[in-house]
């Protein structure tokens, strides 16, 4: 399985955002135009399925749902964090799946080439803003990336929390599907445990009630 190809829109032309007869700065011109690019990641489409199983859900729904989970559960974090921060690297840290598509957290053949990827997607599209609002998305995707600051270990424990409690609440039909089995759930949420020590508690809990039952595989 490799990452989404489902079909991305073609790039939006900055005329069809300018309204009649007005003239913009170059900058707000700029700004505007990533902000109708990013709303291409409504149509990238994951793994996991919404409450419910209704479908599919989309990386802007996912990031939405992380940036509330981190101010709701901010006082589980394992060291102080700027939490407005956090917030932000879960609203942005997908939007290079606009290019690269989502890889599956369990897809071996698609992790191999995802960091090139997503590396070439971050040029590209954060290359649409003004320079130094370029510099500063792209240091906040990377400090994301890098997993060294406290503010991004608990942003990855809400992407690596929030799927797990949309898996479990759908009866864990998607780690079924995709045969996944506990040592790749564990291997995943190590990073939970670096974020939230507290938090992998219930990770943990909820681990093992699908062990027992059988949706993840020993």
């Amino acid at each position: 399985m490799g990452p989404s190809t489902l079909p991305v829109a073609t790039s939006y032309s900055r005329n069809r955002m300018r309204p009649r007869g007005l003239r913009m700065k170059e900058r707000i011109e700029k700004q505007l135009e990533f902000a109708l690019e990013i709303d291409k990641v409504k149509n990238i489409f994951r793994q996991t399925h919404l409450s419910g199983y209704v479908r599919n859900e989309n990386d802007a729904e996912h990031s939405w749902h992380m940036a509330v989970m981190a101010y709701l559960l901010r006082e589980y974090a394992n060291e102080k964090v700027d939490i407005a921060k956090v917030m932000l690297m879960c609203l942005v840290h997908d939007i290079v799946e606009i290019d690269a598509g989502d890889t599956y957290a369990y897809d071996e053949e698609g992790l191999k080439t995802q960091k090139s990827r997503e590396h070439a997607a971050k040029e590209r599209i954060f290359s649409i803003l003004p320079e130094e609002q370029k510099t500063e998305f792209t240091a906040l995707f990377d400090e994301f990336e890098a997993y060294e600051t406290a503010e991004s270990k608990f942003a990855h424990a809400m992407d690596n929390l929030q799927p797990l409690l949309l898996n479990n609440s759908n009866g864990g039909r998607d780690w079924r599907e995709h045969e996944v089995t506990a040592k790749q759930v564990y291997g995943r949420q190590e990073k939970t445990k670096l974020g939230s020590a507290e938090l992998y508690k219930v990770v943990d809990h909820i681990i093992q009630e699908n062990i027992q039952i059988g949706t993840i595989k020993e």
